[in-house]
């Protein structure tokens, strides 16, 4: 059988659909490119926001566009929250829950009626985040947990993931090496909480991410490992003496959500933005050169001007590398949902704007701070144009979160080489290799 994957939203959904990818491909399927040649179609879906939950809908009707005569599976938050959405599309064969989507590639063959043909057979990650087809390893995502158990009030993700659950450390340490094995340059450990790995099982010493973290240095040959978001009451500032190795990225994702510490409150958020702001200066001492990236929510239930004013202005004095800015979503089920105060659209859009441009100075000057440096590359993806001529276009990132690329003749594709960052372009720099 023929398997087409896709993924919506987070690493961690990107990381599901990779495991998900194993699973077929250790049963004898084939996972392909695009939906038109697929007997199967398998959408990985997100809710977080209205915009999430929109686009997993418009992405089941292009998938049944596609290819009419395959068959199509929805697993993932959407069909979590809401399957009943789902069905009356009209043109799904299977949804299979976040509870269940451990046992989709058994479902599928039990359900569908799909009989396992040809023997195993391996499988490598796209350069395009959103599919998993044959091409070279780069970027590894590894789940280590799943679910939340924090109480923000807007947040509908640990509703549709449950309680947080560990993996267990041998598990995720035998996966990192499999992952390294077969090429992989860099790991990325994701979830939904990351910063709360062991506490299910009462660790907070052993069992803890940065045990975790410190283990899987010790115990595998993994080139780069890279941490996804963390909470900043999980950053212990006793435990970044583990960027002394290297290998480890220099690039902490800190949600901050806002900069004013009556928007925290009424989001549920267990820290103020002085507390916040001493965190990132004593990262910033530890690790020389690290990428600040953040989420900010404008417009939250609530929100005045002089309270967003007061986030924008934080916002831009932390100088972070990058920030995701989202207007904020009412999510049915939620707190926020129903508190007073709802912000109206054209003004969370305005808000979000002048957001987003302070975001972009932000970067900007992450960028330029780093022109004329020599930094290690690792080159993913490729892109060739006629007005290249014989060569190719490269793109690639840094540890510290840089997007470089450069022309070149050779093969770059999973090398990581020394590279000097020249110039900037668009959202990041032109690279010579050296």
């Amino acid at each position: 059988m023929k398997v087409y994957l896709q993924s919506l939203g987070c690493k961690l959904n990107q990381s599901e659909l990779e495991s998900l990818a194993c699973q077929f491909a250790r049963l004898g399927h084939t996972v392909v490119g695009t939906a038109r040649e697929a007997d199967l179609c398998v959408l990985n879906t997100c809710v977080v926001t209205q915009t999430a939950a929109s686009k997993s809908r418009q992405a089941i009707r292009r998938l049944r566009r596609a290819n009419s005569d395959a068959r199509l599976a929805v697993t993932g938050c959407y069909a979590q929250m809401w399957p009943q959405e789902i069905r009356e599309l009209g043109s799904v064969d299977l949804i299979v829950g976040n509870e269940d989507k451990e046992y989709l590639v058994e479902r599928v063959e039990k359900e569908l009626g799909i009989e396992r043909q040809g023997s195993a057979r391996a499988w490598v990650q796209s350069p395009d985040s959103r599919l998993l087809i044959p091409q070279a390893r780069t970027r590894a995502f590894v789940k280590i947990q799943d679910g939340c158990d924090n109480h923000c009030t807007y947040c509908i993700v640990r509703v549709a993931r449950g309680r947080q659950r560990s993996r267990l450390r041998k598990d995720v340490l035998a996966e990192v090496e499999a992952r390294v094995a077969v090429g992989y340059q860099e790991v990325v450990l994701t979830g939904v909480h990351i910063g709360a790995y062991g506490r299910d099982s009462g660790g907070q010493g052993d069992e803890s991410l940065w045990a975790l973290v410190e283990a899987i240095l010790m115990r595998t040959n993994v080139r780069r490992l890279r941490l996804s978001s963390i909470e900043p009451w999980d950053l212990d500032p006793a435990w970044l003496r583990l960027w002394e190795d290297s290998r480890l990225c220099r690039h902490l994702h800190l949600p901050l959500q806002s900069g004013c510490d009556a928007t925290l409150q009424r989001m549920g958020r267990n820290y103020t933005a002085s507390q916040f702001a001493a965190l990132v200066e004593a990262s910033r001492e530890a690790i020389p050169g690290v990428a600040i990236t953040t989420d900010v929510i404008v417009g939250f239930p609530g929100e005045s001007e002089a309270e967003f004013n007061e986030s924008l202005c934080f916002v831009g004095a932390m100088g972070f590398a990058r920030i995701h800015v989202f207007k904020y979503s009412a999510r049915p089920g939620t707190p926020a949902a129903t508190m007073p105060g709802q912000v109206p659209p054209l003004a969370k859009r305005a808000r979000s704007r002048a957001m987003m441009k302070v975001g972009r100075g932000n970067a900007e000057a992450f960028r330029r701070a780093f022109l004329g440096c020599t930094l290690e590359v690792l080159w993913e993806a490729q892109t060739k144009g006629s007005e290249l001529g014989q060569k190719t276009l490269w793109s690639g990132l840094t540890d510290n979160y840089l997007r470089v690329r450069t022309q070149e003749e050779e093969d770059l594709c999973n090398t990581i080489t020394q590279t000097k960052l020249v110039t900037l372009a668009g959202d990041g720099i032109w690279g010579e290799v050296c």
